[in-house]
């Protein structure tokens, strides 16, 4: 049996099981809290340097669509796929069958993402017709666009192999470097737009050719770490193998699955690029707020959780993984209600805060402003969806999570025409209704996940919810009135240096903090409570 260098078997269930589901996922939850502060940092500059003018849109719709994409092929869809299946074969196979696996996925998926990346590169005006319709009569935004587009759209290339490298380094217990791995992207994008733009005409096109040097710094970190666990594919092409069949079988449903909420997200950049001009870019700066504590909480417990789940069921322990499920929706309910309440009563200042520099305008704060709050209601759903649809793909079940993802989808579609027209047309904020339904196609998405799960008997409480949900109603409460309190304390946001902001919004945010967890504590939570299943 093979043994990577720190003397662990590979490839079989006698690994060294992961510490506690507590530790894990807050070590993958302090690596993404670096990578989404670093990218808040890129927003910053973003704002001073390109603002919300019409290369701006360009860019935010040249990088979100192979980004987009990226959440199918990289951690979205494929990893859901990916990963039961390749802790099925760690679990009940040799160290020879996982490497096979490993080496036919790999040669699969690269073909699959050449073939694609090739197709999208060249129709690029075909695809920004597609995703931003809008533009289509717009002489600046339109070429520029597509221009972006073939710069940009080989990263989903590069950064899916980077995503497969780090499934299989999650699902051995290594979360570490592929939560780190975002890093990188943000620095590279920060030294393009300060160091590269001057020297490109227009400026904005440096960002462009960033993304696509952040792809290929991000793949290669990754690559000696495979190496060191013995794992390191050499790709070959066979559809016929077992595996990949299986794989591809639970990947197609998985899409809409998983990524539903992403795909209502680019519906927004369609309908919006039909809005008044920085109406992409005010969605963005407020999706890239509300999707920090997403991505710092809820995506790190889901990574955790699911080589766990997926071992559980493998090993037919259906009281651990209905504990484990339970676990993470308590940890979730503890983070997010708090987050959705402050990005609420602190949009404005926050935004004014991060963005409010150079190019940027008080009413482009404004404006972001007001779709922040919408999808800041919507942030408890966006959160539960990460940590109940694990439930679903741990046990291959792609089929259910499929049909809600349907069901979400339409959802959404049919609120946008109902919220979008009167936003418009009745306070000239189009934006907000986007935003606005998104966050409720989310929670009939969250509903039905687990309404699912429950009634397939796979999910039960464990907890002692009652208690729980008074908790976290007198814990929030108590926080709001704080935050209403300070913030009628601090003002002249618009007015201050950066300087003044920080500290002002650091007291807020601190003092806030702090009365959150003082009254979980007198309420009767102790971290015991919290901790993960072992």
């Amino acid at each position: 049996m093979a043994k990577s260098e720190d003397g662990q078997k590979v490839g079989s269930a006698d690994v060294k099981p992961p510490a506690g589901l507590l530790r894990s996922s807050a070590l993958v939850g302090m690596m993404t809290m670096l990578s989404r502060f670093l990218g808040l940092a890129r927003d910053v500059v973003f704002a001073r340097f390109i603002g919300a003018e019409a290369g701006a849109d360009a860019f935010f719709v040249a990088f979100k669509i192979p980004n987009f994409l990226r959440r199918l092929f990289a951690e979205g869809a494929f990893a859901q796929a990916f990963v039961p299946v390749l802790s099925e074969y760690r679990s009940k196979g040799s160290v020879e069958a996982v490497r096979g696996l490993l080496d036919r996925v790999a040669g699969c998926l690269g073909l699959t993402l050449i073939m694609l990346t090739g197709l999208a590169m060249l129709g690029a005006p075909v695809l920004t017709a597609v995703f931003a319709p809008g533009f289509l009569d717009d002489p600046i935004r339109f070429p520029l666009a597509a221009d972006m587009i073939r710069i940009t759209f080989p990263y989903l290339l590069l950064i899916s192999m980077t995503g497969f490298a780090g499934a299989i380094l999650n699902s051995y217990d290594r979360f570490a470097i592929p939560a780190f791995t975002p890093v990188l992207l943000n620095v590279v994008l920060i030294s393009s737009a300060v160091l590269a733009a001057p020297y490109f005409d227009p400026p904005v096109m440096a960002l462009a050719w960033g993304v696509l040097a952040a792809g290929v710094i991000q793949l290669l970190f990754q690559l000696p770490f495979l190496m060191r666990i013995g794992l390191m594919p050499s790709p070959k092409v066979d559809w016929k193998d077992d595996g990949v069949k299986r794989i591809l079988a639970l990947m197609a449903p998985a899409i809409f699955g998983v990524s539903v909420s992403q795909i209502n997200l680019l519906l927004d950049t369609v309908l919006a690029s039909f809005l008044p001009t920085g109406s992409v870019s005010w969605l963005y700066y407020s999706d890239r707020l509300s999707e920090l504590p997403l991505g710092v909480f809820a995506i790190a417990i889901a990574t955790v959780i699911l080589p766990g789940l997926s071992r559980q069921h493998a090993s037919e322990d259906p009281e651990k993984f209905a504990r484990t499920l339970d676990w993470a929706v308590k940890l979730v309910l503890l983070i997010a209600l708090p987050a959705a309440v402050a990005l609420v009563i602190l949009a404005q200042p926050i935004l004014t805060t991060l963005f409010q520099y150079g190019k940027t305008s008080p009413a482009d704060i404004a404006m972001s402003a007001l779709s922040l709050k919408a999808y800041a209601l919507g942030l408890v759903a966006f959160m539960l969806i990460k940590v109940l649809a694990p439930g679903y793909f741990a046990r291959q079940d792609m089929k259910t999570p499929v049909k809600i993802g349907v069901i979400a989808m339409i959802s959404n579609m049919l609120l946008n025409l109902i919220f979008v027209m009167p936003f418009y047309f009745l306070w000239n904020i189009g934006h907000v209704g986007l935003a606005l339904a998104t966050s409720v196609s989310a929670f009939i998405n969250m509903g039905l996940l687990w309404r699912g799960l429950v009634k397939q008997g796979v999910y039960r409480s464990i907890l002692p919810w009652g208690k729980t949900i008074l908790q976290l109603m007198v814990a929030n409460v108590s926080m709001a009135a704080v935050l209403l309190w300070l913030m009628a304390q601090f003002t002249g946001w618009s007015v201050w240096g950066w300087d003044e902001r920080v500290m002002a919004l650091a007291v807020i945010c601190v003092a806030g903090l702090a009365v959150y967890g003082l009254a979980l504590l007198l309420t009767g939570v102790r971290p015991k409570d919290i901790r993960g299943v072992r």
